[in-house]
């Protein structure tokens, strides 16, 4: 592991910033980028992603060798089992397993009955797989703008948006830091609304008492390889409610139910017995690392807050915990000598600290949205009005500048279960880089 470069921590007795505890950047520091001393030598910070032990590969041999590789093949199998233990993890009442998160959040859409015609309200800040799960079922994904420095859902925005075909909203806990679910839950309740959660980077994060995922009428996670628990992929749906969430089980078995009858419209989404294995082999230690994470993330916050023109991630009242699938701030150029995000950027990864501006663009810039205007049966379920409506309606000015200009962040589920040192390299990287504001704007921007 690399340490920290003489030449970039100081061992004098007064900071440069006050608060910084053992973080003392030299004011006379040239950016490494510019021909200084990185902080760090490049390289990952944090342990090997995702994880992996004895234990699960051990289990996947033993899945191996059983001949039972399908969940169908086994009522108390790796994915039976995996379905009850993370519902008991979470604390809810029930769990389906499923091939993705994208196929949890599109087997909610169909089990919850939208349809062609109908109008799902969500963010246009997520991955297409948000999108995808909506026009699966040939409904109507309307995006709504975002609030500028939690980077969620405005709930503000969403009640403008609702209308007599809007059958369900669907936030999305982006990052893994909880929505504004007091005031989504408002706003579902007084027009008759569902409540899908796009929890796939939010495992264990809790909010108001309650596990997000839990909020809603169903949750969805992703155990896609990135994940703070992952399989490669991999997916969850998640509920309380016995009848809704039988329901989910028949749509992602292709329809059929447990009882072996075909009853419904379904893909087949389930989720197979060599995931389950790993699964089983990353749940006992994933409440541990969520911990570690948010005691990371936490230092972080308190370590950079003396720094101006750096904001984190705003969280709503009531947020008890967040699982930092990526650990966000908003940038200020205004406290960088007017240097744009990019050159921040620039100096900031040549200190060795990977951070970037993870979206590029909404998913209102995407070409999606022209074909789907187009195929006959959106232009048969939706007037023309309606689709014309539809397409000047995606002027969404703060998830541009979010997209644009203001959003840092890194990678939370490896780098934030880094040593208090690797954490202490990321704030002195940082602070190296405010402390040579003045220098950014000699930066190469080719």
């Amino acid at each position: 592991m690399a340490g920290l470069s003489t030449s970039s921590l100081a061992i004098a007795a007064t900071p440069v910033l006050p608060g910084l505890g053992n973080v003392l950047i030299q004011n006379n520091e040239k950016l490494a980028i510019l021909g200084g001393t990185a902080v760090r030598e490049k390289g990952r910070i944090g342990p090997a992603w995702p994880y992996v032990d004895d234990q699960m590969v051990n289990a996947i041999v033993k899945t191996t060798r059983s001949g039972i590789w399908s969940r169908i093949q086994s009522a108390t199998g790796n994915v039976p089992t995996f379905e009850k233990e993370f519902a008991k993890q979470i604390g809810v009442g029930y769990s389906v397993g499923t091939g993705s998160g994208t196929q949890a959040l599109s087997t909610c859409v169909e089990a919850l009955g939208i349809g062609p015609g109908d109008e799902v309200i969500t963010s246009p800040y997520t991955d297409m797989g948000t999108i995808s799960s909506i026009l699966t079922s040939r409904a109507l994904p309307v995006m709504v703008d975002l609030d500028l420095t939690s980077f969620q859902l405005d709930p503000e925005e969403v009640a403008k948006k609702i209308n007599k075909n809007t059958k369900a909203i669907m936030p999305v806990h982006i990052m893994g830091v909880p929505a504004n679910m007091e005031r989504i839950m408002e706003l579902a309740g007084k027009h008759g609304l569902k409540v899908i959660e796009d929890s796939c980077q939010a495992p264990f994060a809790r909010y108001q008492g309650k596990a997000i995922g839990t909020i809603g009428d169903l949750g969805c996670f992703s155990f896609q390889a990135s994940k703070a628990i992952a399989c490669g992929e991999g997916g969850a749906v998640v509920g309380n409610d016995q009848a809704l969430m039988e329901q989910c089980y028949t749509v992602q078995n292709r329809g059929a139910s447990r009882k072996g009858r075909n009853e419904t419209i379904g893909p087949k989404y389930r989720m197979n017995e060599f995931e389950g294995a790993i699964l089983m082999g990353q749940l006992p230690g994933a409440k541990d690392r969520f911990l570690e994470r948010n005691e990371n993330a936490e230092y972080l916050i308190a370590q950079l807050a003396v720094i101006p023109g750096l904001t984190p991630q705003k969280k709503y009242p009531g947020t008890e915990s967040s699982s930092y699938y990526h650990f966000a701030m908003s940038y200020n150029k205004e406290h960088f000598n007017g240097a744009d995000r990019s050159l921040f950027l620039k100096a900031l990864n040549a200190e060795g600290i990977p951070m970037g501006s993870y979206i590029k663009n909404g998913l209102h810039k995407e070409p999606w949205i022209q074909h789907v205007l187009g195929l006959d049966e959106y232009q048969t379920m939706y007037t023309k009005e309606r689709r014309e409506e539809y397409a000047n309606s995606l002027d969404l000015p703060n998830c541009d500048k979010i997209c644009n200009e203001t959003l840092i962040s890194f990678w939370g589920s490896g780098m934030l279960l880094g040593s208090r040192q690797e954490m202490d390299e990321i704030v002195a990287g940082i602070t190296k880089v405010y402390e040579n504001r003045d220098s950014l704007n000699k930066i190469k921007t080719s």
